[in-house]
């Protein structure tokens, strides 16, 4: 009989005593509020493991040293290694957005290494791309949904097509008029900020053309030049560009408003109905990580998530706290992977 992701991740955790709360369903499909509110549960008893951990203990980043998944990754590694009495070592595989580095991980035999994820690498690697050499839902186990957020839909200050003092309403209505002769910007094929607006496309009645750079700074640099009309871009960079007076925000893509980008209308509230789309970062074992480790370090990353300490930092790095169960991560996982996938299949997406 072929068990669920759910049924698996319950059978293989049942013993451990490690409660597996929910963490809501979706980023698309969340309830406002439900981020912060599974965000301070009651800490989760941490299983004995005896005679484990023997040795330091990995986490792999897919990124680059001062990338966002470093900063998380390097926020929990001091008090991850006092927690396990051993040295907690962050080491950087980076390329293939991330994949190089969950590669790594899915193949690790050791029992001492796990990564530092982002959506892509946990969810549609291997529907964006058929040569990503691990399976995501196979070869790893979900540990805990670290930090989650909107991105925003930004827009040049002044634009020949919109009206001078447009609401996010009339900037839309603007974008239909436009039709394709407008052009919007991701860091890649592929990339949530990618399949977020093939997305917002369909449910907006919008068709701008698609214009991959390296990152979200050159997005930004091109929106400033004309190049681009819109792009969705994390908050803290949306938000340093509008106080330089130099875009302007539409709405943030959570599905009510946010801590992260104070006073941004959501989609709904600029008249785009059931969107919802946040960017986010996880830790994930090994697939073939012993069951009751893996349920000791889920339930250790999600204390020290909760911490006031670590909640500030993450927050100063953009991030809401969740510090999920495993099955919370799960259930996350398998819905992303749900609506984007099918995001990928309507629009024929493929990065090669």
């Amino acid at each position: 009989m072929k068990l669920s992701r759910r049924t698996w991740l319950a059978a293989s955790l049942a013993s451990t005593a490690l409660p597996l709360a929910l963490f809501g369903t979706s980023a698309l499909a969340q309830p406002a509020g439900a981020a912060k509110a599974a965000a301070t549960p009651a800490a989760s008893a941490v299983p004995a493991t005896p005679g484990w951990p023997s040795r330091p203990l990995r986490i792999i980043v897919g990124f680059p040293p001062g990338s966002s998944p470093d900063l998380t990754a390097r926020t929990f590694a001091d008090p991850l290694s006092q927690a396990l009495g051993q040295p907690v070592i962050v080491e950087n595989k980076v390329g293939a957005g991330g994949n190089i580095g969950a590669d790594a991980v899915a193949k690790a035999t050791d029992g001492h290494t796990i990564g530092l994820f982002i959506n892509g690498n946990l969810t549609i690697a291997r529907l964006i791309n058929s040569h990503v050499p691990y399976d995501p839902h196979k070869d790893l186990a979900p540990l805990s949904l670290i930090g989650v957020s909107p991105l925003v839909l930004t827009a040049p200050v002044s634009q020949p097509d919109v009206p001078a003092g447009a609401d996010g309403r009339a900037f839309l209505e603007a974008a239909r008029r436009a039709g394709d002769r407008w052009s919007y910007g991701t860091p890649g094929v592929g990339t949530v900020g990618h399949l977020g607006t093939e997305l917002l496309k369909a449910r907006a009645g919008i068709a701008p053309v698609h214009v991959p750079y390296p990152g979200y700074p050159q997005v930004a640099t091109a929106m400033l030049g004309g190049q681009l009309q819109m792009a969705l871009l994390p908050p803290a960079l949306a938000l340093a560009q509008e106080r330089a007076g130099k875009l302007r925000l539409i709405g943030v893509t959570s599905s009510g408003r946010s801590s992260l980008a104070p006073g941004v209308p959501s989609m709904a509230e600029v008249g785009v109905k059931d969107f919802n789309l946040e960017i986010w970062n996880a830790f994930a074992a090994p697939a073939s990580m012993p069951a009751p480790v893996r349920a000791r370090l889920a339930a250790t990353l999600a204390n020290i998530a909760r911490t006031p300490d670590v909640r500030a930092k993450l927050f100063q790095q953009g991030w809401q706290t969740v510090g999920s169960s495993p099955e919370g991560l799960a259930n996350r996982i398998d819905a992303d992977t749900a609506v984007l996938g099918r995001v990928i299949r309507e629009r024929g997406i493929r990065q090669e």
